[in-house]
Formats: C-alpha cells, sequence, structure tokens
C-alpha cells in the first residue's frame, strides 16, 4: 500500500529528526571531550607554573638565602609571563607551597645538606629518606681564599664592570649574580651582586648536566658503569624492544634518538617533567624512539635524567649514598665542599638542572677539567675521560656538543663555522637556563664562572664577550 502525502511527510520528518539527533549526540559528545582536554590542559599548564614556583623559591630561599617576595617579583614572575601575578606562596620553616587559580597547588620540602623536593603529588612521607648533614664548615671559603673577594687588574675589572651592567634595551635583565675568573690555576677576581657572596651556592640549571658527566665518570673509573653497553633501563629490557640499543654514551651524547619536546613552555615534556613528575628518570625513560639510535642530535632534559636514575640506581637509590659518594670520590679531592644534588620524590638527583655550588666552587669544576681530571695529585676523573665529554658528537652541528658540554670546535667541513667565532676553539662550558656558565678556555689558561638571572634567556648575559676581553688582556688567543 502506497503511503499518502500526510503519511510521507510524517515519516520524512522523522528520519530528518532521527539524522539530527545521529548529529548532535556526536557533536556533544566531541565538544566534551574538546572541554575535557581543554580543562585537562589548563590544570596541567596551572600545575607546571605552581610547582615551577614552588621548586625555585624553594630552592633559591633555603640554598641561596634569597627572599621569597623578591623571588617572585624579580625572576618568577617574568619566567611564568602571565600565569606570575597569580601565584601565591606561603614559606614556613622547611617548606613553600605555591597556589594558583582552581584551587592547584604544589609543595616543595627542604632538607639541609639536599636541597628541596618538590612532592609532585606525593605525601612527603612518602619522598626517598635523607639525613640532614653539613656542606661545609662556615669558615673553610675564608680559610683557602681570604676574607674578602679579590679584585684583579683594572682591566679585568672593566670587563667584570660590562659584565654587570644592565643593557639598555626594554624588557631585558641581566642581573649578573657573581662573576669569578681563575688564570693559570689562580683566583684573580671575583664579584657578586648585593645578597649574594663567596658563601652562597648558586643554582646550576642545566649546567648540572656537565656536572652529572663528572658523577658517571667518576663511577666509570670506579668500573661500576660502562659507556658502551646498552644502559640499564628497565622499561627498555623487554626483548625487542628498539630502546634497548640505547647505551650510556648515546644518552650523555643527546642521541639517544628518544622523542623529547625541550622547548620551554607550559605543556611540553622538559617542564611537565622537572614540575609535575615525581620521578623524572622515569618520566623520560617512558618516552618512544624518534629516531633510530645515535643517528640524530637532540638537545633533551629528558635523557640527562635517565643518565642520573642510572647513576642514583648504582647508588642504591639513595640521596645519602649518592651524596657520601659524590663527596669522596669527585667533590672532596677538589676542595669543592658547597656541592649538591637536589633530588626529585623517587631519590633520583635532578641531573638536568638542579645542582649547587657557590661561585669559586663551580670555578673549581672548571678547573678540574681544565687539567685533564686531576685536582692536586689525584686524579678524580679517568684518564681521557675530559677528551672524551669535549670531542663532539657527529650529528650536533658545528661542533657544538661533545658528552654534556657545550663546544666550540667548528664544523667538520669549516672550523670557522662554531656557536662563538669570537672564541678560540678549544673552548667549551657547562651552560645553564638564564645565564649560567662555567667557561673553560685550555689555550688561555682560563677558567671563567658567570651566574645570573638573566631575562630572557637569549645570550643577553654578556659572557662571551666578557671572555673575550679577558683573553684579550690575559693573553692566550691563537
Amino acid at each position: 500500500m502506497t503511503p499518502s502525502r500526510m503519511q510521507r511527510s510524517t515519516l520524512g520528518g522523522r528520519a530528518a529528526e532521527a539524522r539530527v539527533a545521529r548529529f548532535v549526540v556526536p557533536a556533544t559528545l566531541v565538544l566534551g571531550i574538546v572541554l575535557a582536554y581543554a580543562a585537562h590542559q589548563l590544570a596541567t599548564a596551572i600545575g607546571v607554573g605552581t610547582g615551577f614556583t614552588a621548586k625555585v623559591v624553594c630552592s633559591l630561599h633555603f640554598n641561596s638565602g634569597l627572599e621569597p617576595d623578591d623571588l617572585m617579583r624579580g625572576y618568577v614572575d617574568a619566567e611564568l609571563g602571565g600565569f606570575g601575578p597569580v601565584m601565591r606562596v606561603d614559606v614556613d620553616a622547611a617548606s613553600v607551597t605555591a597556589r594558583g587559580p582552581f584551587g592547584v597547588r604544589s609543595r616543595a620540602v627542604y632538607r639541609p645538606g639536599h636541597g628541596c623536593t618538590l612532592l609532585a603529588g606525593r605525601p612527603e612521607s612518602a619522598i626517598a629518606p635523607a639525613a640532614d648533614y653539613e656542606r661545609f664548615p662556615v669558615d673553610i671559603l675564608t680559610h683557602y681564599y681570604g676574607a674578602d673577594p679579590k679584585s684583579g687588574p683594572d682591566a679585568v675589572e672593566a670587563a667584570i664592570d660590562a659584565a654587570f651592567a644592565e643593557p639598555a634595551e626594554a624588557g631585558r635583565q641581566r642581573h649578573t649574580t657573581a662573576v669569578v675568573v681563575l688564570h693559570q690555576g689562580k683566583l684573580i677576581a671575583e664579584r657578586y651582586a648585593a645578597d649574594y657572596g663567596r658563601d652562597v651556592p648558586m643554582l646550576s640549571w642545566s649546567m648540572a648536566k656537565s656536572v652529572l658527566a663528572a658523577l658517571v665518570g667518576a663511577l666509570v673509573q670506579d668500573g661500576r658503569l660502562d659507556l658502551h653497553a646498552p644502559a640499564p633501563v628497565s622499561e627498555w629490557a623487554t626483548p625487542g624492544d628498539p630502546r634497548g640499543a640505547i647505551t650510556l654514551d648515546m644518552l650523555l651524547r643527546q642521541s639517544s634518538g628518544l622523542a623529547f619536546d625541550e622547548t620551554y613552555g607550559a605543556l611540553n615534556d622538559v617542564s611537565r617533567m622537572l614540575f609535575t613528575a615525581p620521578d623524572t628518570g622515569a618520566f623520560a625513560a617512558r618516552q618512544p624512539l624518534q629516531h633510530p639510535p645515535d643517528s640524530v642530535w637532540s638537545y633533551s632534559s629528558g635523557t640527562s635524567n635517565i643518565v642520573a636514575r642510572i647513576a642514583a640506581d648504582e647508588l642504591q637509590r639513595s640521596p645519602d649514598v649518592l651524596a657520601a659518594f659524590a663527596r669522596e670520590e669527585l667533590f672532596e679531592p677538589c676542595q669543592i665542599r658547597s656541592a649538591f644534588f637536589e633530588p626529585d620524590a623517587s631519590g633520583t638527583p635532578i641531573g638536568s638542572s638542579f645542582a649547587f655550588m657557590t661561585a669559586l666552587d663551580w670555578a673549581r669544576f672548571g678547573e678540574l677539567h681544565r687539567n685533564d681530571g686531576v685536582c692536586g695529585k689525584q686524579r678524580v676523573l679517568p684518564g681521557g675521560w675530559v677528551d672524551y665529554v669535549t670531542t663532539p658528537t657527529p650529528a650536533a652541528p658545528q661542533g657544538r656538543y661533545g658528552a654534556h658540554w657545550w663546544l666550540n670546535a667548528g664544523s667538520a667541513s669549516d672550523a670557522g663555522d662554531r656557536p662563538w667565532p669570537e672564541l678560540p676553539a678549544d673552548m667549551y662550558a657547562a651552560m645553564g637556563h638564564s645565564g649560567q656558565w662555567v667557561v673553560v678556555v685550555p689555550s688561555a689558561e682560563l677558567v671563567v664562572v658567570r651566574l645570573g638571572l638573566s631575562q630572557p634567556d637569549d645570550a643577553n648575559d654578556g659572557t662571551v664577550e666578557l671572555v673575550a676581553a679577558l683573553i684579550d688582556e690575559l693573553g692566550g688567543r691563537p
């Protein structure tokens, strides 16, 4: 029987309604997913902001003696951009809590001798235990260097004046906090900003990577790690996992092939790892391969924290055991008395970013490398280790990277094509965010330390100009 016109109309209307319903339900679902994803991303971004604020304020307040209000206004606000003004901090006798919008908060706790640990969602009772200890006697620096910072020759002081001078451009802040110069192994000049001094341990940011490499060198010398064996990472141990081919050497050379987003922002890998993850090494070890191992150079704080976790596992994943090994095998032979790594909540030292030393001890660390891994008459690093860490990684452009040290070697096809053409090709450096530098120039018998809280992070800090001026004044330019 043929439907009437009215029936056809009704049937058509119902079909249209069904089509609309089929469209509306999925569209509503998609909208819900989008909104949920956006809410998750916003919560993550705020969590990164509160994590950064709690960790950095805790570290620079308890380790370096800086005032929280000054840190918020002078550094954290600029680092976080639009998030800075909405952050609030509560500081008590041994912790900092940062609070952001929508009730998001993060807490970092301080333990003497180990610095600050971001809890990252874990209760304080669950973080790796660590005993308090005194880093160095209060009079040790006076004993070695005298009561007051040393002034150098007029031309050296003029170069340091320029390093402390603020740039004229709006929106730029050099904020140099310390400069130390060693020439031929002797301290020839040092200067500090107000609220800093020779007894103030100062933050490394990524200079920690070079300290981590030295710690690995001490473990290699002790026969406890093998650079060229597959890296002992539990996440890669399943037979057939292509990450199982990654060696410790590839990790140190930043050529593991692992995917990792090092572009800094609220949602990138490095920020989420450092400021939301309780186990930084595990966060990085879970990343998939993006390239075949040892085929591409890609700077990654994630690979550094995998290396740090390998070292920590070899030392019982105990901050106390690791600190004792580092003091006895690496730091004490060089009279470095203030150095320590800050651990994450799992007990892994954050080898990518959080080491502290006084500026003078940073200079001693550079001098250890200028002297081929020897302090006094004691070999601290394996023979040939400094050559190893300063040999360019083949895939790194301009010969700019070795094994957790930045280099100035130049391209294999053009030695003049190098990152800092105004400096000698044998110069190498530990470098960190906000203008942290330990520069070693073997041909000039020179070590220069420059520390600061510079903004923005674009080589605005004047260090290259400082080193060039010192080489011209002290000699040694090829």
